[in-house]
């Protein structure tokens, strides 16, 4: 457990993310980004349509650290749908530039996104090992 520390400015460069967006394109929906109390967690809740199905869950991302260890230096996140599945990811906001890697930094699959200079869009593909991938743009509905 962390004593006394406050959370990585790192972490705080995803305040960007805070709030409601509605999501378009190869995927259609909604996602709210929160701070877990504490602000060591940020936490997305999403309800999306992808090719047929509903999918809704939570993704918690933060630095990991072990028992024991201090914070990774990656942003790392796992999501837990509603299909049963887990995915873990690894967030980088770097200005205006949001890349999510599939897996661990460097994957053959991420998704990269650009945000508009008012913040309130955020355009981008997900590009998939192998092929494949679909464009989406995140509009800001709330910054609640």
């Amino acid at each position: 457990m962390a004593d006394n520390q406050a959370p990585s400015s790192k972490l705080r460069s995803l305040e960007k993310l805070l709030g409601v967006w509605r999501v378009s394109g190869g995927i259609v929906g909604t996602v709210r980004y929160e701070w877990l109390e504490g602000g060591f967690f940020l936490v997305q809740h999403f309800d999306f349509e992808h090719r047929g199905h509903q999918v809704s869950g939570i993704e918690i991302i933060g630095h990991l650290q072990p028992f024991g260890q201090t914070p990774s230096q990656d942003l790392h996140a796992r999501i837990y749908d509603n299909m049963g599945n887990t995915f873990d990811y690894v967030y980088e906001l770097e200005d205006n530039k949001l890349t999510i890697w599939g897996g661990s930094r460097g994957s053959s699959s991420y998704y990269q996104g650009i945000f508009g200079d008012d913040g309130e869009t955020c355009n981008g593909q997900w590009v998939f090992a192998g092929g494949g991938g679909y464009a989406s743009t995140m509009t800001r509905i709330s910054k609640k």
